[in-house]
């Protein structure tokens, strides 16, 4: 049976392909989704994706990836990476590992996008390749 990955997206990832695509991208969620379940059948890999606007729902499925024994966690937190205390210690609180992935750079981008609560939890950080993001993420996790 496949390794299955959770790939987690937080508030406003719904609206991908037609929210500042200069920043985000043309890609849609469905197209990423598409992207990363063609390369996780190659890998012997599964991809749950999940997207949602409430943080509780991140946390949530932070804590089912383990309870359920994923393989990892690929996470796009959106706004939430900058803000939340309750997903960094989510994070925190499972040994299931996390990446956290950006479409954009945060660091080239306004300051409060500097800081990572998200990031200073994760195993790693892959930001600034679009839609690629995620692909990269998903070939380090083959990798544990």
């Amino acid at each position: 049976m496949p390794d299955t990955i959770f790939v987690l997206n937080g508030p406003n990832l719904n609206l991908l392909g037609t929210r500042e695509p200069e920043i985000y991208g043309d890609e849609t969620l469905d197209d990423i989704a598409g992207m990363l379940e063609d390369r996780a059948r190659e890998l012997d890999l599964t991809i749950d994706m999940r997207q949602s606007n409430h943080e509780g729902h991140l946390v949530d499925w932070i804590q089912e990836a383990q309870a359920r024994g994923a393989k990892a966690v690929i996470l796009n937190a959106g706004a939430f990476t900058h803000t939340s205390v309750a997903v960094h210690d989510a994070i925190k609180g499972v040994k299931t590992p996390v990446i956290e992935v950006h479409l954009s750079n945060p660091h080239t981008r306004e300051s409060f996008r500097h800081v990572s609560l998200v990031g200073q939890a994760s195993k790693g950080t892959i930001a600034g390749f679009g839609a690629l993001s995620y692909l990269l993420a998903l070939e380090a996790v083959a990798r544990f």
